[in-house]
């Protein structure tokens, strides 16, 4: 547990680095607050008001006490287990496979789970998805990601800068001794994308500190991992796509990753690969 909250202050501190390094470029503070200042307010907007959007784009419902009153019982156990408050519960009406949480704070949390997951798993292999999920909420993930995307977004701010300037001829007179031309496109073009990949490792590391942890609330690793297989077998059977920039946006919540990614496009996944995942848990 220690590497991978270590892992993710590493990658702050790297995404922080590239932040400073790109501000630095324009050779004083004012873009670089003006950014800041700017990401800040959406991602204040964002962490308080998330989990209220999220839960309503996907049609979430509150879940029936009387019918599945044995989710109930597992998340009472489970958070009796990790020391944190009771979340509310949520019912997402679609054949997805799935589960996510939300929710800036133990005390402000919310977990959800589809019909599909419901169909698939036994009640010990949902059991072991309940206690990846609350660890989310316990290790305060939605605070993580969101300073990352609070970062990585102030550094694709900066760099619409530059390329503007790039193409209106502006920029600063001693660009040359800063790499010229070719050290701007660099930081226009690449940065950004640094930023991005560094923002998604963020997330990876934080699924395997939510694999680890949930484990350990819910002393059965072995249900987790399979739970992953099965979850995992049921979105490449079915192939659901994303039927909004929304649901693209948001698909970094839920335990497995709901779309098909293959070849370069798994470089971009918010999830670690599935078999690494449940390597990690069966060595548990």
């Amino acid at each position: 547990m220690f590497l991978n909250q270590f892992k993710t202050a590493l990658l702050l501190g790297t995404l922080s680095g590239l932040l400073l390094f790109v501000g630095s470029y324009f050779g004083g503070p004012t873009g670089l607050y003006f950014a800041l200042i700017f990401a800040l307010v959406i991602n204040f907007f964002t962490y308080f008001f998330s989990d209220k959007i999220v839960l309503k784009m996907y049609g979430a419902q509150p879940l029936d006490k009387n019918k599945f009153d044995y989710v109930y019982e597992m998340v009472e156990e489970l958070c009796h287990n990790a020391k944190m408050p009771m979340p509310k519960l949520w019912f997402v009406p679609t054949e997805m496979a799935n589960a996510f949480a939300t929710g800036r704070n133990p005390k402000n949390a919310s977990v959800a789970v589809t019909k599909g997951i419901l169909d698939i798993l036994e009640k010990h292999e949902l059991r072991g998805v309940l206690a990846h999920e609350l660890s989310h909420v316990k290790n305060r993930d939605i605070l993580v990601a969101t300073i990352a995307a609070t970062m990585a977004m102030v550094i694709g701010w900066l760099a619409d800068m530059l390329r503007w300037s790039l193409i209106f001829g502006g920029g600063r007179r001693d660009s040359r001794d800063r790499g010229g031309a070719i050290g701007a496109i660099f930081i226009a073009i690449l940065m950004p994308i640094a930023a991005m990949l560094i923002q998604m490792a963020i997330s990876r590391s934080r699924e395997y500190l939510a694999d680890e942890s949930g484990a350990e609330i819910s002393h059965d690793p072995l249900a987790l991992a399979s739970a992953l297989e099965k979850l995992q077998s049921s979105t490449q059977q079915h192939r659901f796509k994303p039927r909004s920039q929304a649901e693209t946006s948001t698909a970094s919540l839920f335990i497995v990753y709901p779309f098909s990614a293959s070849g370069m496009m798994s470089l971009f996944s918010t999830h670690p690969p599935m078999e690494k995942r449940i390597k990690k848990l069966r060595e548990m």
